[in-house]
């Protein structure tokens, strides 16, 4: 098999391929063991022809611009059949793709200045008490409700539920990258709960559950699908479409309830570039942790980000009382890519009641989560991810001109250090009062 050409390509290039393209190319080999040596040329050249690869490719930065450097790209793949360009990403010098391992192996031997390779993986989606526990209410009760900030919640779409359409319609913008829909929808029901848990105001509980920022906007961005899964190229594009729309929409605070398995011989991986080029446009990004507690090392991407809010999840054992809290045995734990203090901090992620989304995925295949007719209980890292974002957008309320770094300080510095290692809790447990009150320096 030495003399094989994909494998040659493998090692002239190892460095360009990420982990789980290498195994794809190199698993087209495998039935090759059985198969007569005369044949394994021909059979080589027609499984090159014929096996597509979902990809994102991404350019070396250099002085020309992207559309140059996919240009040159596309009219390589516009020569191979069954290959075609799909997107450009211009905040991070990348564009998807399908490609034949031919076509694959044509522009790596070509002069486009292709930095890497990444394998376009699947990414998956990772409220009574909540608020009051992390003294959200007492700001509330002081007017700070988020008012005039916009929370973006990349998932699985958004129900325009009363909690978010009365009295006043709070759906600032939808914009739907799985169906193309222009209407807000959900048929998934993630995204609608983690909406909630950010900006939900109890109008249908008499304020019972409601998030801790329950007047501000709340842009829906459909990235997964109906049964909560998606792929690394449109994760990127909803989060490119965030920064290329922050004007218009005033897109404030991201919150993303999502990730895949780190890879962390590669810490800048095209979730991670895209955050924080987020970041640097002026938008604070929450990030959930993970699910995959309590090993190490478990944290997912883009939550090895150094730059985002990382957010674990800790169990308020539905109470007010903040003595009684343990962090979710769930709740990945870092270090991360050299951050040992990953997550950043933990918020409340167990058994936390938000808003229903009628008829959708989560509700007709977990009727047991359902609390009264408009409500819905869920655990994860998943809400305690907006729930941090929610409170990101009172600091922010409050302090109009903070940076997405003096957010994230306010956050880190209004936590409350539970005894924790740094991997475990990051800051510690958040306390909205406490953050709204620091200055982020």
């Amino acid at each position: 098999m030495l003399g094989f050409s994909m494998i040659q390509l493998i090692r002239n290039h190892d460095q360009k391929f990420d982990k789980r393209l290498r195994q794809g190319l190199l698993h087209m080999y495998r039935p090759f063991r059985r198969i007569p040596c005369f044949l394994h040329r021909p059979i080589e050249n027609f499984l090159k022809k014929f096996r597509r690869y979902p990809v994102v490719i991404e350019f070396e930065k250099k002085d020309a611009p992207l559309s140059l450097a996919a240009y040159e790209a596309n009219l390589i793949i516009k020569t191979e059949f069954r290959s075609k360009l799909i997107h450009q990403y211009q905040s991070i010098s990348s564009c998807s793709a399908v490609l034949t391992a031919s076509a694959i192996e044509k522009l790596m031997n070509s002069n486009c200045s292709i930095k890497k390779v990444h394998y376009d993986r699947e990414i998956t989606a990772l409220l009574d008490v909540a608020s009051p526990s992390i003294h959200a209410t007492q700001l509330n009760e002081q007017g700070l409700t988020g008012k005039d900030i916009n929370i973006a919640v990349v998932d699985t779409g958004i129900y325009p539920h009363e909690d978010l359409t009365q009295p006043n319609d709070r759906i600032v913008a939808f914009k739907d990258f799985i169906n193309n829909k222009a209407d807000p929808y959900d048929d998934n029901g993630h995204g609608t709960h983690c909406a909630g848990d950010a900006a939900g105001n109890g109008f249908s509980s008499n304020e019972k559950y409601k998030g801790p920022a329950p007047e501000a906007g709340v842009i829906g961005v459909k990235v997964l699908n109906q049964i909560g899964s998606g792929s690394l190229s449109t994760i990127v594009a909803g989060i490119q479409w965030c920064i290329d729309n922050k004007e218009e929409y005033q897109i404030d605070v991201i919150s993303l309830s999502l990730g895949a398995a780190a890879d962390e011989s590669s810490c800048s991986d095209p979730l991670v570039q895209i955050v924080e080029q987020a970041w640097a446009a002026g938008i604070v990004v929450c990030v959930a942790a993970g699910n995959s507690g309590p090993d190490k090392r478990t944290i997912g991407t883009p939550g090895i980000s150094s730059k985002v809010v990382t957010v674990g999840a800790i169990d308020d054992q539905n109470t007010v009382d903040r003595a009684d809290e343990q962090i979710a045995s769930f709740s990945s734990r870092g270090p991360a890519c050299g951050e040992e203090s990953k997550p950043d901090l933990l918020a409340p992620g167990v058994n936390i009641i938000s808003l229903r989304a009628p008829g959708s995925f989560l509700d007709k295949t977990s009727k047991s989560g359902r609390v009264d007719s408009n409500y819905f209980s869920l655990s994860g890292t998943s809400m305690a991810t907006p729930i941090c974002a929610g409170v990101a957008a009172l600091i922010l309320q409050t302090n109009p001109s903070f940076s997405p770094d003096q957010v994230k300080q306010s956050l880190l510095q209004g936590s409350v250090d539970k005894g924790l290692p740094a991997y475990a809790q990051g800051a510690g447990y958040l306390d909205a009062e406490q953050a709204v009150t620091r200055n982020g320096n």
